[in-house]
């Protein structure tokens, strides 16, 4: 009882230490940054002043397995902040793949615009072949990616099924995918959740890996490969017979 009654004081804390820190300071800072490299230090530095400011530890682990070059970094996705906590672990060299819709959020539209997100539209065929194609354009010229590869959340504790895009651009790329564990990110605001709970947190960078080809079933075993490496690690069940679920972001 005196836990529960702790945790939720420490998630009030850090819900006021969210709009403070982050939404009023940094934010605007990163806004009227001029440079997308400047844009995305404050983002980053923003991230982990909160954190700090709500006496959350956030732990990472394992930076030293991502790749020197472009590749795809692939996570699992448990809360509405695992963005931002990916965003302040992973070197800003990382641009993120965004559900369109998002662009459309009040306030937090233009900070993520300005952050550099790449927006895909899921829903449409031609637009996600469009962008396909250039994402691997991109990858092959340097850039490196972050993606939840689940494309939702929902309130169940568990890993659903991957989608395999993200998988296909890295094998036609020919670079390697860096799976990422979060865990801690759901106690702290997950689906259904409207006040912060505090919870610890540890992002896990886990051995990257490599296609063994360009074909389905090469994308399919580098999908599933990933996904087995991020099930060890992140504390949560298999929902693998769970429905594909609608891309969301």
């Amino acid at each position: 009882m005196i836990s529960r009654v702790l945790r939720t004081l420490g998630g009030v804390h850090a819900m006021a230490m969210f709009v403070i820190v982050l939404l009023l300071l940094f934010c605007p800072l990163l806004l009227a940054a001029p440079s997308l490299r400047l844009r995305r230090a404050i983002g980053r530095l923003g991230v982990r002043a909160w954190l700090a400011a709500s006496f959350i530890p956030f732990r990472i682990r394992g930076l030293e397995r991502l790749p020197p070059g472009p590749c795809i970094a692939v996570c699992n996705h448990a809360s509405y902040l695992d963005g931002i906590l990916v965003t302040a672990a992973l070197p800003a060299r990382f641009t993120f793949l965004v559900q369109h819709r998002a662009a459309d959020w009040p306030y937090i539209g233009p900070i993520i615009k300005r952050m550099g997100v790449t927006f895909v539209n899921r829903g449409s065929v031609r637009g996600a072949a469009q962008a396909t194609l250039e994402l691997i354009g991109r990858i092959q010229q340097g850039e490196s990616f972050a993606i939840f590869p689940e494309g939702t959340f929902r309130a169940p504790a568990m890993l659903l099924p991957f989608h395999s895009g993200a998988f296909m651009v890295a094998a036609r790329a020919e670079v390697p995918v860096a799976p990422l564990a979060l865990r801690g990110s759901r106690d702290l605001l997950g689906e259904g959740q409207r006040l912060f709970r505090w919870s610890p947190l540890t992002l896990q960078v886990l051995d990257p890996l490599q296609a063994d080809g360009a074909d389905r079933d090469a994308v399919q075993n580098l999908r599933d490969a990933a996904r087995a490496a991020i099930l060890q690690h992140c504390g949560e069940a298999d929902g693998l017979h769970q429905p594909i679920p609608a891309w969301r972001g």
